[in-house]
């Protein structure tokens, strides 16, 4: 079982028809906490419940930056849709347009259900193409609880590779796939009378699944999700104030991230800023809107040939400019350098802070250490969809 499935399984609350859901409340838990608020065993849904539920589910254009925290226990989320939000979290906003032209199959700028349908199929094909090893009964549970059958669909909207393809994330799984699912016959999509409707389809695809998505409301939705879970961390912290600790800060970044000893690197901010100024949520989020960046960020520093040795705040400033077009306050810039400039000679190890940041950006799936807050939950970012 991988990582993805496992903490999938551990959050989801709910089931319906013999396959597992999280409610959005279960998808919040599962981005901004270590461990489910309550484990309880699975609540089986009637078709009567979900309906209701269903009905409730507003349309994409009254979504809001509150849409999860509104809906709350009012929602069902099925595991492709799952490893699709977790994709969202981590792609910077010049990505958006990519991934809504892979569902767009006839380039009219808008995406229908049929379309969006797609995705269950590419993660599906990944799932049969890994295979599981082990008890070829609790293989067929689990991918029943996953995916909602038991067995490898027999008419798949996946032809099969001519050779093998080792994918680093879901997305280069999505990316990759989607070229080849999308100038495919329509005719041999995944069937929609035989799809369980979520709360995802139903908010943006109607309850008559005819409604089509355009651009800008995917756009939005997209954007809502990160900031809605930047809101969520950061709330966690400011306990209803405009900013944050910079030792506060320091705690979010280093959360779920394989540094060995974050008590020293906390113990380095309140000893290099005794006056305390504060992060605010602008900051906070320009911040991760960097590290969704990162890739390219690293690309800039090969290029301006740091990538060899450490860096002063200036170049790191112009580095991040260059990258992302993200312009990080001077108090920003020399937090973070506070943070991971252990030897106090005010200059950053490139290679330390990619390979942390990388960990942060990935919220844990290549393993974590968990850090506690001192008055709230165990929490965290955490996960992205890189299978390394």
């Amino acid at each position: 079982m991988s990582s993805h499935e496992h903490r999938f399984r551990l959050f989801s609350s709910v089931e319906y028809e013999g396959q597992l859901y999280m409610t959005p409340q279960n998808f919040i838990e599962s981005v901004t906490m270590s461990e489910p608020r309550n484990k309880r065993p699975w609540r089986s849904l009637t078709k009567q419940e979900l309906e209701k539920i269903l009905t409730d589910t507003p349309p994409v254009w009254r979504g809001s930056s509150k849409l999860f925290r509104n809906l709350r226990e009012r929602g069902i989320i099925s595991y492709t849709e799952y490893l699709f939000l977790l994709c969202i979290l981590t792609k910077p906003h010049a990505g958006f347009k990519i991934a809504f032209n892979m569902f767009d199959a006839d380039g009219n700028q808008m995406v229908d259900k049929r379309e969006f349908l797609v995705l269950q199929e590419i993660f599906r094909k990944k799932n049969e193409k890994k295979g599981r090893k082990g008890d070829a009964e609790k293989s067929a549970q689990l991918s029943m609880q996953l995916y909602g059958y038991q067995v490898a669909p027999m008419n798949s909207v996946l032809k099969k590779d001519s050779q093998e393809f080792v994918a680093r994330s879901y997305w280069d799984v999505l990316r990759r796939s989607a070229s080849q699912v999308l100038f495919s016959d329509l005719a041999e999509r995944t069937d929609e009378s035989i799809t369980i409707d979520t709360t995802l389809l139903v908010h943006f695809f109607g309850k008559k699944g005819k409604a089509e998505l355009t651009f800008d409301d995917f756009y939005r939705f997209m954007d809502n999700l990160q900031t809605e879970v930047l809101e969520i961390e950061f709330l966690t912290y400011s306990k209803g104030m405009t900013t944050i600790s910079e030792e506060d800060f320091a705690k979010i970044l280093l959360r779920f991230t394989n540094v060995e000893n974050i008590s020293a690197y906390l113990e380095n901010v309140r000893h290099c800023i005794p006056d305390e100024k504060g992060i605010t949520f602008d900051e906070f989020r320009s911040f991760f809107q960097f590290l969704n960046n990162l890739e390219d960020f690293a690309i800039a520093m090969q290029m301006y040939n740091f990538a060899s040795r450490s860096i002063g705040q200036d170049e790191f400033a112009r580095a991040v400019y260059v990258a992302t077009g993200l312009k990080l306050t001077r108090h920003l810039v020399n937090t973070i350098f506070k943070i991971f400039d252990v030897d106090h000679d005010d200059q950053l190890s490139y290679k330390e802070f990619i390979g942390i940041m990388k960990d942060r950006l990935h919220r844990g799936a290549r393993g974590y250490r968990a850090v506690e807050h001192s008055t709230s939950f165990r929490s965290c970012l955490k996960k992205e969809l890189a299978s390394r």
